[in-house]
């Protein structure tokens, strides 16, 4: 008896190893936007927010296993095949925000590639009216699909959270000097 049950141990310790992973690589972008966190987290978190950042058609279900739809096209309609998606992981209110990249459009290169990435939206307060925005990337393995994917995201990335701290640079400032 004794002998099975070391075995039985061996064999469960053996089986609740974790396998040993090699770090995936990842890209971050780091924005300060000037807008208090809550105005921040909004447009993270809603259609018209998603619209500031550079989109022309957007549609949000924010929930855990929600979808944001989005589409460069403003002409573009919910569902159509070159729209892009990706659903929401997990969320932190006002924190942080995961979202897995599902969907591409057709001719998108590197699709199946797409579809292992991950974003995370970090907010947090700077100050009372400025909000740091740290998007990361990761699922990202070695080889050429993985390169082209982080060069495109880290510069898309960038462009989106700069279109949205414009947007919202020009919506706090008065309007006619008031």
């Amino acid at each position: 008896m004794r002998a099975h049950a070391s075995s039985f141990a061996a064999i469960l310790s053996f089986a609740f190893t974790p396998p040993a992973f090699a770090e995936e690589r990842r890209h971050e972008t780091v924005v300060v936007i000037p807008a208090a966190a809550p105005v921040v987290w909004d447009a993270l978190t809603t259609a018209e927010g998603w619209k500031r950042m550079g989109v022309g058609m957007a549609r949000v279900d924010f929930r855990v296993g929600g979808t944001i739809e989005t589409s460069y096209d403003a002409k573009a309609k919910p569902g159509d095949p070159d729209n892009i998606t990706s659903v929401v992981v997990a969320y932190l209110p006002g924190r942080m925000m995961a979202l897995r990249n599902t969907k591409a459009p057709p001719n998108f290169p590197y699709a199946k590639e797409f579809a292992t990435t991950v974003t995370v939206f970090e907010i947090a307060p700077v100050d009372a009216s400025s909000t740091r925005v740290t998007a990361t990337g990761v699922g990202y393995r070695e080889g050429p699909a993985y390169d082209w994917l982080i060069k495109m995201f880290s510069e898309g990335n960038r462009w989106s959270l700069d279109q949205l701290a414009k947007s919202l640079a020009a919506s706090a400032k008065p309007v006619d000097g008031q």
